[in-house]
């Protein structure tokens, strides 16, 4: 467990329990998160984790993509944990939720299959998006592949006046400056290539897809 400090996932711990009903209806998380579901590609038997799983929506529709999955979420946030412990447990579905930041997992080496992550990097600061990009590759099996969505280098004016906005007021510079990418490569990920753009009312996101050599 980690009593690090980090920003809640609206920011604000009070705006917690609006997070779901922003994310589907001003996000319109679907539009973002069926692709990367179908992305991954996720095949029975194997290990798969949402990172910055928030309250749960993508790992319990991971879960539903491929039953026979094993597929933990994994948060730094507490509050955020309960409320997705307890939507798994409403849709009967069976997945592990862990405590924990993406800098410092509590999973040994060679654990996952595959690692998922929805709009959670763009909270970290600069030292700590490339010690979770080391983290993500540590527990990565060879093979293994990463698919992460968050705020990526805006594509047109809109996004581009709404990407800075949400720099200033998040730790997403990084993102909008486009090093996600080459952040990835130098934690030891190969292959990576920006799958997919999405424009939201929050700015631009980019879809990324990266692999860990065998």
């Amino acid at each position: 467990m980690s009593n690090a400090p980090f920003i809640p996932a609206l920011r604000y711990h009070f705006l917690t329990p609006l997070f779901d009903p922003a994310m589907r209806w001003i996000m319109r998380e679907e539009r973002f998160k069926r692709p990367l579901l179908d992305q991954a590609k996720i095949q029975p038997g194997q290990t798969i984790l949402d990172l910055g799983c928030g309250t749960g929506t993508l790992t319990i529709q991971a879960k539903r993509h491929q039953p026979e999955a094993e597929v933990f979420g994994l948060d730094i946030d507490p509050r955020i944990l309960q409320r997705a412990r307890l939507k798994a447990q409403a849709v009967r579905v069976a997945i592990t939720f862990d405590q924990g930041a993406a800098d410092l997992m509590p999973y040994p080496d060679q654990f996952f299959d595959r690692i998922l992550s929805s709009l959670v990097i763009h909270h970290l600061t600069t030292s700590q998006k490339q010690q979770a990009m080391n983290e993500l590759y540590r527990v990565l099996r060879p093979g293994g592949e990463l698919h992460l969505v968050d705020f990526g280098r805006p594509r047109s004016l809109y996004a581009r006046l709404l990407g800075w906005f949400i720099a200033s007021q998040e730790e997403a510079a990084d993102n909008i400056q486009g090093l996600l990418p080459g952040m990835m490569e130098q934690a030891g990920l190969h292959d990576v290539v920006e799958t997919n753009q999405f424009t939201t009312i929050l700015g631009g996101l980019s879809l990324y897809r990266a692999r860990k050599p065998e």
